[in-house]
């Protein structure tokens, strides 16, 4: 393991000519907003954040952060305005655009590497009153705290959380964000000591010093603030993924641990895959994710309550105007007839209830061995297809979230497999049918 963790570490450090010339880009860039955040009284500073600040970023992927720090007393409204101002101002040569998280932002290109204008309060701890408040903090506790060896790394372990698909904090993958792989590797000291104690990890896991109680599988705490936990914006598949990844490594070392997302064919005939596409009206990235997470989760329920049994479900967008509901099922159809098993017959006015229910649409009803009343009934749905296209037609759109209905009203489309998709949702879809080798290894 540790000849392959040297080979790696090599690979990953950015090298004296990308670091001269991150430097001379973020320099370029911190002048301009600088500048632009000098003409507002309610600015108190900017500086650095992100791993740019902290000497944790990736060679070829590394945005550079810089925060413009207002005064607390500076109101919501002005701090939203203001903040975008300096932004498009200082960036105006470089194609600035807002983005979102709490707050919007404003975000640029500038020679090949993403300038994100970010707005927080200027604030001691525990006095936060935006989630980016806590990011200046994060910054001087790592630059102090990780030494020059612990922020390889961190490199490292960037790159084998990326490689396994589960690196990023963006609410379309819920994975591990770059301070989550710096806080890990402060605690455990070095890359190997990380895989190891996720190797061998226990539901309830705690890595820090916790504030309170919490309720996650897993339980990161961020070393500034002891009330918050970093791992409940991580889904418990991308846990048990890097549980799994971390126990192959450790099996079987090997560099293509650190490389690319590996390409996978698909196991399983995607015929059984169900696609709803709609289109939607403009809106934030992290606003169509959320809304497209929930309705998929919601309509697989209904799926299921139907009788289809939805083995897993993925949302996906381009974030532009296309979104798409995938499913899973183990099969589009189902038996025409279903049986309903009621209660025992000693119930006396349940049973009766049952009965009345059920008697007219029933097309055989007995009384089983174990003493309960069954009835055979013909199911209204016996395609997934048309049971999706009526509940989205004649329900009120029942399940989607309230933000869709709009969108859904406009029209959408069901349609079983992946032939009529394009490229990018097909490779979205064969990830529903695919099983990465490197991760469920046994010796």
């Amino acid at each position: 393991m540790k000849g392959v963790i040297s080979k790696a570490r090599k690979a990953v450090t950015p090298s004296a000519v990308q670091r001269n010339s991150k430097e001379r880009v973020a320099g370029a860039a911190f002048e301009l907003v600088k500048e632009q955040a000098a003409r507002h009284g309610q600015v108190t500073g900017v500086e650095f954040g992100g791993s740019y600040a902290k000497g944790t970023w990736l060679a070829g992927d590394a945005d550079v952060d810089i925060f413009v720090k207002f005064k607390r007393s500076t109101p919501d409204e002005k701090f939203v305005k203001i903040s975008q101002e300096i932004g498009f101002a200082a960036m105006r040569n470089h194609g600035p655009y807002v983005r979102y998280s709490e707050h919007p932002y404003v975000e640029a290109k500038m020679r090949q590497t993403k300038i994100n204008v970010v707005p927080c309060y200027d604030v001691g701890p525990g006095r936060w009153k935006s989630a980016a408040d806590r990011s200046p903090h994060h910054t001087r506790n790592m630059q102090g705290s990780l030494t020059a060896r612990m922020r390889g790394e961190v490199r490292l372990l960037k790159t084998f959380l990326r490689s396994a698909g589960i690196y990023g904090a963006e609410i379309a993958r819920q994975g591990f964000s770059g301070y989550v792989c710096e806080v890990l590797v402060l605690n455990f000291g070095s890359f190997e000591n990380v895989v190891k104690a996720v190797a061998g990890l226990e539901e309830g896991f705690v890595v820090g010093k916790p504030g309170k109680k919490f309720g996650t599988p897993l339980v990161i705490i961020d070393p500034i603030d002891g009330r918050r936990n970093l791992a409940a914006a991580i889904s418990g598949e991308n846990i048990g993924k890097f549980v799994l990844a971390c126990r192959a490594f450790q099996r079987r070392p090997g560099l293509q641990f650190f490389k690319p997302a590996r390409q996978r064919r698909p196991r399983v005939d995607p015929k059984n895959i169900l696609v709803v596409k709609f289109s939607f009206s403009p809106r934030s990235p992290e606003m169509i994710w959320g809304q497209i997470k929930r309705a998929a989760s919601s309509l697989a329920t209904q799926l299921n309550v139907e009788g289809f049994n939805v083995l897993r479900n993925r949302p996906h967008t381009d974030e532009v105007r296309d979104a798409y509901l995938l499913f899973l099922l183990e099969s589009t159809k189902i038996p025409e007839i279903r049986v309903n098993r009621g209660p025992e017959f000693f119930m006396g006015s349940y049973t009766g209830q049952f009965i009345a229910k059920n008697i007219q649409k029933s097309k055989l009803m007995w009384v089983g061995q174990d003493k309960r009343v069954v009835s055979l009934e013909r199911r209204e749905f016996s395609d997934a297809g048309a049971f999706l296209r009526n509940l989205l037609e004649n329900n009120g759109r029942t399940g989607l979230p309230k933000g869709l209905r709009d969108d859904f009203g406009r029209g959408f489309r069901v349609f079983v497999g992946t032939g009529r998709l394009g490229k990018s949702i097909k490779e979205a879809a064969h990830d529903l049918v695919s099983t990465d080798d490197a991760f469920f290894c046994f010796d």
